[in-house]
């Protein structure tokens, strides 16, 4: 193999990000109606829909359907909005409980919550331009 061939981009993007449920239903409920995410593909016999952020497809599935162990995720899927604050409030209105404050970084605002499945996400907004050292 050449220096070049293994410097070669293989992949290109990231499709979607799959997230675990106990109860799609539910989760539909969660990502569609309390987040505000347009659903794209729904297969309740499944386990399985799908909703969009914009760059980003969530899959949430049943993953005892596909012969897997359900674990949540842990490391939070960081959902980007304009406004952390505002956004933040009209989630609490909805039902949403956040785990702390609203975090400062130095050059983003993150605020954590779980889904009902206990997978972690959080609210971000970066604030400051992405250098080589942020």
């Amino acid at each position: 193999m050449s220096a070049t061939d293994a410097t070669q981009q293989i992949i290109t993007g990231v499709d979607f990000m799959g997230v675990p449920t106990h109860d799609v239903e539910r989760a539909c409920e969660f990502y569609g109606t309390t987040l505000g995410l347009p659903r794209s593909a729904y297969v309740p016999e499944r386990g399985y829909a799908e909703f969009e952020t914009g760059n980003l497809t969530i899959s949430v599935y049943d993953m005892t359907k596909m012969g897997m162990e359900h674990i949540a995720l842990r490391n939070p899927i960081a959902l980007h909005v304009d406004d952390i604050e505002a956004a933040r409030s009209e989630l609490q209105r909805r039902g949403v409980t956040f785990g702390a404050p609203t975090f400062d970084t130095g050059v983003c605002h993150m605020a954590f919550f779980d889904d009902p499945d206990g997978n972690a996400l959080m609210l971000h907004h970066r604030y400051a331009p992405r250098t080589a050292e942020a």
